[in-house]
């Protein structure tokens, strides 16, 4: 399938995606990738570098004719979300992503593709290896961790570069130049719980899965399901009904990833079963009709499952779903300063209660530092009230817009000239490396794009192939460009 992908146009950049997709790289396990970027930088004699926490560096000068334009700096990050179909079998530790190319599109199957930020790292490595595209003199940094707490970009130290002008090449629609986002935060709830041993009654297992999921940032506003809000409703549902005794919740995987599925244990009377199946049928008409247009695949089940030993105290049980219902998921607040941009949010991203442990975890955003912490606060009181432990890591900061930049001015026009169209100038609500990587360098112009990429950080993640055809040409042409010193 790799063979068909290969055969794509343009075929260097589509040859190092291929090349790329075949080395394992979650984030947090990048040994293997960042292995491979440093020997193939080596292995074209290039100045190559590995930092102290993994990041590489390669530096290539200027082709002829190009020696006195500003040096540019092309940043992407190796790694890449991990989500697959519940039913599909892959070891991303293990195995490169099968690829396959549908009609304009190259998808993966049953896995996310990894075009974030693939394309971007390929597009870098097709410039490094180029022996006829004119460039002025390269920089080009690629991170690691970008995807669960930017740990690269925010260990980068000040002084291994010294362009003045970066192109970050992880935005995914094509009509889109960003030049501003938001900052985030972890926030991790976890505690313990008594149980009670069972006695009688039946197990049920209860699924919710199908969802779209996609982008806890770039796609928050979009009102797609989270799994773990629609099983603390069906449960709170069923609770106000029935005797129902919990034994197990394990909903949603990433941080940055609307959660898509969700499974339940519960324990009910012998008499109450069918009723309680009853009751979940019913309320899954209701939900699927409210989540019918963004999320068309949702399924809800419940099936007879083995007797667990224990359940939830009833105490514990009714804190945790209140607690779960209570907790801000979503869009909390709009930009008021820029139509359609959303300002703050929160993803209610893992819920794992299980054998007297319990974590949840969300990733909330914010463009505003104070209002993110306003947030943080909120959702920080509302597992402080079941008793939990509340943390916080891996905070980091916006982007604040420079749209005065003369490297926004050039690609603005240039978008213009070569497409008839205006560019979407804009800030994003999603993460990106830049407003880190500028607190090191301060003075460095920024501004990010990239092709087409739907589905993001989940299986249904694809890459347009026309649209990365536009981006590249849009690149190249950049380069050419570039001013001079």
């Amino acid at each position: 399938m790799n063979d068909q992908i290969r055969q794509l146009i343009p075929s260097a950049l589509w040859g190092h995606f291929a090349d790329l997709n075949a080395v394992p790289r979650p984030s947090k396990k990048e040994e293997r990738v960042i292995a491979f970027i440093k020997a193939f930088g080596e292995g074209l004699g290039l100045a190559t570098i590995v930092d102290e926490v993994g990041n590489v560096i390669i530096k290539k000068p200027a082709t002829p004719g190009m020696e006195d334009r500003q040096t540019i700096v092309m940043q992407s990050h190796l790694d890449m979300v991990h989500q697959k179909n519940s039913d599909t079998v892959f070891n991303f530790d293990t195995q490169g992503i099968e690829m396959y190319v549908d009609g304009d599109w190259v998808k993966a199957k049953g896995t996310t593709l990894g075009a974030d930020n693939g394309i971007g790292v390929a597009s870098i490595m097709t410039l490094l290896s180029s022996t006829d595209i004119p460039h002025p003199a390269l920089e080009a940094l690629f991170t690691i961790d970008e995807e669960t707490g930017m740990t690269g970009a925010l260990s980068l130290k000040g002084g291994l570069l010294d362009g003045k002008i970066m192109l970050n090449l992880d935005t995914e629609e094509d009509n889109e130049l960003t030049i501003g986002c938001a900052g985030g935060i972890d926030i991790t709830a976890t505690g313990n719980y008594n149980r009670l041993a069972t006695n009688g009654g039946i197990a049920l297992r209860i699924s919710v899965k199908g969802l779209t999921g996609g982008h806890s940032g770039g796609d928050i506003h979009l009102g797609r399901g989270n799994a773990n809000k629609i099983m603390n409703r069906i449960l709170q549902n069923l609770s106000k009904d029935f005797s129902v005794g919990i034994s197990e919740i394990n909903g949603g995987s990433l941080r940055n990833a609307i959660p898509r599925e969700s499974f339940s244990i519960v324990v009910v009377n012998d008499n109450d079963a069918t009723r309680v199946q009853s009751a979940v049928a019913a309320l899954s008409v209701l939900l699927k009709d409210e989540y019918k247009v963004t999320d068309a695949n949702l399924s809800i089940s419940i099936d007879v499952t083995e007797m667990p030993a224990q359940v939830m105290d009833a105490d514990f049980q009714q804190k945790l779903l209140k607690s779960v219902y209570a907790c801000p998921n979503g869009i909390y607040r709009m930009s008021p300063e820029i139509k359609g941009l959303v300002q703050s949010s929160n993803n209610l991203a893992r819920i794992l209660v299980k054998d007297g442990s319990y974590s949840l975890q969300c990733l909330t955003r914010s463009s505003v530092n104070s209002e993110k912490d306003d947030l943080t606060a909120a959702i920080t009181s509302t597992f402080e009230l079941m008793d939990a432990a509340v943390a916080l890591s891996g905070a980091y900061p916006g982007w604040q817009p420079r749209p005065d930049a003369p490297i926004i001015q050039l690609m603005s026009n240039l978008y213009q000239e070569m497409f008839n169209e205006q560019a979407h100038v804009n800030a994003v609500h999603a993460g990106l490396e830049c407003g880190i990587l500028g607190t090191n360098y301060p003075d460095m112009q920024m501004i990010s794009f990239g092709p087409n990429i739907y589905g993001a950080h989940s299986p249904d993640e694809r890459v347009q192939i026309s649209s990365v055809q536009k981006y590249w040409g849009y690149l190249l042409e950049t380069l050419k460009r570039t001013p001079k010193n």
